[in-house]
């Protein structure tokens, strides 16, 4: 994958991008997605970060597969999973019909909107026919970078014209929240689970 200023930003701040989000509490935003997936289902944790909700998927009990695209931030990751996470980008998903469910906690949001088309179908593809997807964006209308990091942001109606447009999901809930972090509780989120269109019928 080329170099981009949001991989460099995560590799040079691996420890201490992974040491402020693991003690996050994100037990609101896991009691939207884990009843939708069956008992030892199988979650991918795309863009994971620090592997914190991975780990927790797998403390509950589910199979649970891990990729991020920076190289330091999948080493700490790996760790704290006790067990490999690779070295992966959004684009470069290839998987069919292989998870029950796709975790793309606040990792979505570092994909460019032109590309966001192709990787909703590669996350598409991806999913078991009856799969739920989670997504989560910080809630705007602008690409724009930030602290080193490049951001897409999107709204409600953005997300959808985004979904309807270019695949067969459909969005099944969309709610906002404010971030958990301390100091950050000013930062909304739209937060969403899809499912494929044609699992419904």
């Amino acid at each position: 994958m080329k170099s981009n200023p949001t991989l460099t930003f995560y590799n040079q701040n691996a420890q201490q991008f992974t040491d402020s989000t693991l003690q996050v509490d994100m037990s609101a935003l896991y009691r939207e997605f884990l009843p939708n997936i069956p008992i030892n289902g199988h979650i991918l944790d795309a863009g994971c970060g620090s592997a914190r909700d991975a780990a927790y998927f797998k403390q509950q009990g589910f199979r649970v597969s891990a990729f991020d695209a920076s190289e330091e931030l999948a080493a700490l990751a790996s760790q704290h999973l006790q067990q490999t996470v690779e070295v992966n980008t959004f684009q470069q998903l290839d998987s069919v019909n292989q998870y029950d469910g796709i975790w793309c906690c606040a990792s979505l949001l570092h994909v460019s909107k032109a590309e966001l088309p192709q990787v909703f179908l590669n996350l598409q593809n991806a999913l078991k026919p009856n799969g739920v997807l989670y997504v989560s964006f910080k809630y705007g209308t602008q690409e724009r970078v930030h602290n080193g990091r490049e951001f897409t942001d999107l709204t409600e109606q953005l997300l959808s014209d985004l979904i309807n447009q270019h695949t067969q999901l459909s969005i099944v809930k969309h709610w906002q929240s404010v971030d958990q972090r301390p100091g950050r509780e000013s930062e909304v989120w739209l937060n969403a689970l899809l499912t494929q269109s044609k699992a419904k019928l």
